[in-house]
């Protein structure tokens, strides 16, 4: 059983450079011979990522779950699920870190939250809600519609709203409406880019809560149209 070593405070230049030479050697042998580089240089850190930004997300909403477990918690795992994918390599070349809402605990999914996207050159936080389920993309929709001047504030106050969309209106719902490309989304997300700069400096989880919040106003509207507390 591996060991979770002590991580040093924040992330570092070496977090995106064992990702950047894994994109690069994405086999089970290479990996293996660098295992203890990834559990100190990038679970590590991500692990002490979570348990120092929970508290600090907590003033954002007390619904969100910050889980510091290095299997089945707020990490996800570097092994990609290759069953269904044309794809087979092994390992993710990317950390993702989802603070998701406390009622997937109890089995309810696609819930506002917040994820941390971490990459070489491509580091987001996103915001949002993805891919919902018929219903809760239902409520979404009659939401906008009954709540059109709330929705205007929220889409000024984020960045571009995105989600995969249908061509044309759902049924029921009037194509000359002004956030009509919003009623054809399936999913609802925001997201702000980082520099590698931003994500090693010292303070990264301040900033992080900083655009958090900044993204808020999406999550909220959403927990409020799917009946969530928030």
């Amino acid at each position: 059983m591996d060991v979770e070593p002590v991580a040093k405070s924040g992330f570092s230049s070496e977090f995106f450079r064992f990702l950047r030479e894994l994109a690069k050697n994405n086999d089970r042998g290479w990996f293996n011979a660098n295992k203890s580089r990834y559990l100190e240089q990038v679970q590590a850190p991500s692990l002490a990522f979570v348990r120092s930004v929970g508290p600090k997300l907590g003033k954002v909403s007390r619904h969100l779950l910050a889980d510091p477990r290095p299997v089945g918690g707020s990490i996800m795992r570097i092994y990609r699920d290759t069953r269904f994918s044309k794809d087979k390599s092994p390992y993710r070349t990317s950390v993702g870190i989802h603070f998701m809402h406390e009622a997937t605990r109890e089995g309810a999914e696609h819930l506002p939250g917040f994820f941390l996207h971490l990459a070489p050159s491509e580091s987001w936080v996103y915001a949002g809600m993805w891919q919902p389920e018929k219903a809760m993309l239902d409520q979404i929709r009659h939401s906008i519609v009954d709540r059109t001047p709330e929705w205007r504030k929220v889409r000024a106050s984020v960045p571009e709203v995105e989600g995969e969309s249908l061509k044309r209106p759902p049924p029921g719902f009037d194509p000359d409406h002004p956030f009509v490309s919003d009623l054809k989304r399936k999913g609802f997300t925001s997201g702000l880019p980082m520099k590698d700069s931003e994500v090693i400096a010292p303070g990264f989880e301040d900033r992080f809560v900083a655009q958090c919040k900044s993204l808020d106003p999406l999550n909220r509207f959403l927990a409020r149209a799917v009946g969530a507390a928030y």
